[in-house]
Order: C-alpha cells, then structure tokens, then sequence
C-alpha cells in the first residue's frame, strides 16, 4: 500500500504560479510512474503530467507552463504550475502507477483545489 497526501493547492490570480507536493508514505522508486491529474466540476479526469525513469510527459494544454519533478530521497513529487489559467482551475490528484505481485495496481492521494481567478 502507498498512501499519497497532496498538498500547495490554493486560490491563486490568472499568470500567477502555485507548486504542488505530493507525498508518498513509502519509498516511489519503484513506480512505473508518477503522475498528476485534474478533474474539474462536470467533466472527466484528465492526465496533466507523468514522470518515468525514461522522462516526463505533459498534457497540451500545461506544455511550457507547468512542470513535474520527483525527490527520491523525500518520496515527493512536485507540480510547478506556471503563467496559470482560469481554464486550470480543478481538482489535483497525485498518482503512483505501481505493480503489486505482478498486477498494476494505481494509487490516488486524496487532491488538493486549485483555483484561478481571472
């Protein structure tokens, strides 16, 4: 089991930034991935960001705006959300895509708001 806390979200002005954390209860060096995902009021959940040993990957609508990074060492990984949009505001959630016995297994923190106001 990883248990993740989010946490940074906040209300914030359109162009102004936020950093979001995730932590993780165990260590994340194992996962497939990280990533971060949003969800705002009426529609689906949406990919925002992942990290692998082989990179990182960024939705269309955040590319050259928002960024995601990982400390191993703390077992956190980070969202930097820049020149931020009203269109950004949702729900964060931080995800670990892990295999457990040999069966992916995904595991949600429970998501930080995020606000912007124009």
């Amino acid at each position: 089991q990883v248990q993740l806390v989010e946490s940074g979200g906040g209300l914030v002005q359109a162009g102004g930034s936020l950093r979001l954390s995730c932590a993780a209860s165990r260590s994340i060096f194992s996962a497939n991935a990280m990533g971060w995902y949003r969800q705002a009021p009426g529609k689906q959940r949406e990919l925002v960001a992942t990290i692998t040993r082989d990179g990182t990957h960024y939705a269309d609508a955040v590319k050259g705006r928002f960024t995601i990074s990982r400390d191993g060492a703390k077992n956190t990984v980070y969202l930097q959300m820049n020149s931020l949009k009203p269109e950004d505001t949702a729900v964060y959630y931080c995800n670990a895509a892990m295999v457990r016995l040999g069966v992916p297994v995904d595991y949600w923190g429970q998501g930080t708001q995020v606000t912007v106001s124009s």
